[in-house]
């Protein structure tokens, strides 16, 4: 059974019946995947891509604060990424007096570059096909849990040797749900620096209107600079640290691209699941609707509140970022899924899947997979919209979260342990009061609750909810008046003596009627939710293992890459526009000139620009970044496929030199990743070369600009 997963999973990845611009590619199986990239532009090899015995492009790209994907420009260790994800430490940075989100950063010297608390970067340094390791003599007859338990035993086994005294960070991951295992070994710096960021204004030009939208003319970007000791070690923020020197970086590219030009992406996406069976599929489709509406609930009361004052603007302007990308990602995704049939199209595959199981008694196992996925989703589909709602509503009023934090202490064991998470929960508790309204909380507290109880079955209320619905007549408003009022957790006086004094007000605490609330439904879910959630989720842990078996071992004339899992990948395809509907055609870039036009909607607050930038368009004071038309080109359009993580993902040429960051998916191609269309699948990402312009030009941070190695 070992050898033949092994088998099937090499079979996998060395056909290519399909387009190859589908595909999340692990680099250590690069080589099996360079012939057609080299078919289609690619100049380097393989070795140029990943190589454990000589630095090669990997040793470029980092795992940005554990969500996006970084890459590093210069010897110096500087670092480019997306605005949005450096977006939290621009706001952390960011005061009334200091307004950086409005006005921008420009670190005029390295001594002014600003450093940040809990962010770090992390280099692949190796990875490991373990595999055989940690199936060794597990076979279909194996109980479950005695599966689970040799593959956590030998996973940390695995990952604590390789750690090397505590030189790296390691994990072991599976891939192919299961069938396949690796283990990854990280380098991790944590002493990351704040050098540049752009205002909002470009920035985040276009905001929520264009998300996930083409066109875009976002200059979605900010830099950063990583330390390191004077060995250039990891270590933690000291003064005496110096900027860190890769080994590997990146060389930009000023000549940019044309249509059709091979491009790949090089980082970290986070998740999809493209071998789902259509019963997971018909459920996604059902929630998501619950799901956008909690989140456009939320999004209403914020925005209204930001419009309306300057200060809350700056709490809550990264809290709003992060609300409305999966909000505006769940709906793009639900119509792509429809747009393409997804269910039908997943039923039709499973007939073939049962006719290929009907063609050979040995593939018996598979026999009874799809029936089982059927009666197991029939009854995942209430328990998971359950969960949906306790993560989108009950769990969505700041106070209730923080309630649940700072509860967290009773949990420690020691006096040690406490004592760190005290230490903890107080940088929590200063970033809490820092960023918070309570009047914005109370009114997203009101409105989702209601929801809540209009949506979820009685039966799922825990008692507590039922006798402030019975006390209140089911008004909202009053109960939510009542919670807000009388919660000491919005109190940062009496939060900072709770956590100065755990013990002698844990009372006061667990009596809290903020706590109480939270309490409530925690309790519910950990007895009537969670327990049936995890068991059916145990059941198709199982079951999509063998049917991703099944699926290897029908396709063998189909490339079949494994789901992404916030580990590094390859993806390439090229640069090249697309037709979203019927009549329109997108052309694969942006320019200047759209950012201008677009500016001159004065009725929409995201296309709001600098006056500088209007200057320096009127007088095209370009210069070495106009393309060979004279224009200034701000994003373009490519086939590569991305997810989450991919953000700040670097984008590169047929020779591996940078020309634009990642930041984006058009909202039609939201669904890829369930199902992956190469019609309509398209990435963004920033040109390079308005990165540079936006540096140069508009901020004067020619320092910056000499540390860098440009191809012209």
């Amino acid at each position: 059974m070992k050898n033949s997963i092994i088998t099937v999973c090499f079979i996998a990845i060395t056909a290519f019946a399909v387009r190859a611009d589908e595909g999340i590619w692990l680099p250590i199986l690069q080589k099996y995947t360079v012939d057609d990239m080299q078919k289609k532009g690619f100049k380097l090899t393989a070795q140029d891509i990943y190589d454990i015995n000589n630095s090669s492009l990997k040793d470029a790209i980092v795992q940005f604060n554990g969500g996006c994907t970084g890459v590093v420009v210069s010897k110096n260790g500087l670092l480019f990424t997306n605005h949005h994800c450096g977006y939290g430490q621009i706001q952390a940075h960011s005061s009334v007096e200091h307004n950086y989100l409005d006005h921008g950063f420009w670190a005029q010297a390295n001594s002014e570059e600003l450093p940040n608390q809990n962010l770090n970067v992390k280099f692949l340094y190796r990875m490991d096909d373990v595999t055989s390791q940690i199936l060794q003599n597990i076979n279909d007859e194996t109980p479950e849990t005695v599966r689970d338990s040799l593959i956590s035993e030998r996973s940390m086994q695995i990952a604590e040797e390789a750690e090397d005294g505590g030189q790296f960070e390691t994990e072991v991951k599976p891939v192919y749900c299961g069938n396949q295992y690796i283990l990854y070994i990280y380098e991790v710096y944590s002493d990351v620096r704040l050098v540049g960021t752009p205002p909002d204004a470009i920035g985040k030009f276009g905001g929520d209107t264009d998300n996930w939208m083409w066109p875009r003319h976002t200059g979605d970007f900010s830099v950063f600079r990583i330390y390191a000791d004077k060995h250039n070690k990891p270590a933690q923020y000291s003064d005496d640290n110096i900027p860190y020197t890769p080994k590997q970086y990146l060389k930009i590219s000023l000549k940019g691209y044309s249509e059709n030009d091979f491009t790949f992406i090089y980082g970290f996406p986070g998740r999809t699941q493209e071998y789902l069976p259509a019963c997971a599929v018909d459920m996604l489709l059902q929630h998501n609707p619950h799901k956008i509406k909690l989140r456009t609930q939320r999004l209403n009361i914020i925005n209204a509140d930001m419009a309306n004052n300057v200060e809350i603007r700056i709490k809550y302007a990264s809290k709003q970022a992060n609300i409305a990308n999966a909000w505006k990602k769940w709906q793009g995704e639900y119509l792509g899924l429809q747009r393409l049939d997804a269910v039908n199209k997943k039923i039709e595959f499973e007939k073939r899947f049962t006719e290929w199981i009907n063609q050979d008694d040995s593939r018996s196992i598979y026999a009874n997979l799809l029936f089982d996925f059927q009666q197991i989703y029939a009854q995942l589909n209430t328990y998971s919209l359950l969960n949906d709602y306790f993560n989108e509503a009950v769990m969505s009023p700041e106070i209730i979260r923080f309630a649940a934090k700072l509860s967290s202490v009773f949990k420690e064991k020691t006096d040690e342990d406490r004592q760190q998470k005290i230490e903890s929960l107080q940088e929590t508790a200063t970033d809490f009061f820092k960023n918070y309204n309570l009047e914005t909380d109370m009114k997203i507290f009101a409105e989702v609750m209601k929801t809540y109880h209009s949506n979820i079955a009685k039966e799922y209320h825990p008692d507590a909810f039922i006798k402030l619905c019975a006390d209140s007549n089911n008004d909202f408003t009053t109960i939510a008046n009542a919670i807000y009022a009388g919660t000491k957790l919005a109190n940062q006086t009496w939060v900072n003596g709770f956590l100065a004094d755990v013990d002698g007000k844990s009372k006061e605490f667990e009596n809290d009627i903020a706590f109480v609330f939270y309490k409530s439904f925690a309790d519910f879910y950990k007895e009537k939710v969670s327990p049936e959630l995890k068991k059916l989720n145990k059941q198709l842990a199982l079951k999509q293992r063998l049917f991703m078996r099944g699926q290897l071992e029908m396709q063998t004339d189909k490339n079949m890459y494994p789901d992404a899992n916030s580990t590094l990948r390859i993806a390439y395809g090229k640069v090249e526009g697309f037709s979203p509907v019927d009549g329109t055609v997108y052309k694969h870039y942006t320019t200047l000139t759209g950012v201008i036009e677009k500016s001159r909607k004065e009725d929409v607050a995201d296309y709001k620009i600098p006056a500088r930038l209007a200057e320096l368009n009127a007088a095209k004071s370009f210069g070495e970044y106009a393309n060979e038309k004279g224009e200034l080109p701000v994003a373009f359009l490519a086939s590569n496929h991305t997810t989450g993580g991919n953000s700040g993902s670097p984008v590169l040429n047929a020779y591996g030199h940078l020309t634009g960051l990642n930041f984006d998916r058009c909202w039609e191609s939201t669904m890829s990743d369930i199902m992956f269309d190469p019609e309509y699948c398209r990435n963004i990402s920033v040109d390079i070369r308005y990165v540079l312009f936006i540096i140069d030009k508009f901020s004067g941070a020619k320092r910056l600009i000499n540390e860098l190695e440009l191809v012209k």
